[in-house]
């Protein structure tokens, strides 16, 4: 814990998403009191996406965090505003190309549980 999924577009393959992962590592530790050693980032390029009636001039990169329950609302807000800030920052503005930047924060289950093995 913290799970943090990255889903983007494939048409983001010249960013940096590990350095992006190492800056959002310590954000998260700072906002919502998470070890920065528990943060775990996975990134997943996707093939097929469509926005509205269009297939093209559309990038799209959603970051979910899933966190063990006993944060605020407040806190987690603060994270994905943060979260998205730091997005704008690691992902240049493109010609023709709407970006949808998006972030979530959200409890884990409480059936959830972890080895290292």
């Amino acid at each position: 814990m913290p799970q943090i999924t990255i889903d983007r577009s494939p048409s983001l393959d010249d960013v940096d998403w590990e350095e992006f992962a190492l800056a959002l590592h310590p954000v998260i530790v700072e906002t919502v009191a998470a070890r920065l050693q528990a943060c775990k980032t996975r990134v997943l390029r996707g093939e097929d996406e469509v926005v509205g009636g269009e297939k093209e001039r559309h990038a799209i990169v959603d970051v979910s965090i899933a966190l063990l329950a006993g944060r605020s609302d407040e806190a987690k807000a603060r994270l994905t505003e943060a979260v998205v800030e730091l997005l704008r920052k690691h992902v240049a503005p493109r010609d023709g190309v709407t970006l949808h930047l998006s972030a979530e924060v959200r409890d884990l289950d409480p059936s959830y549980r972890k080895a290292e093995v």
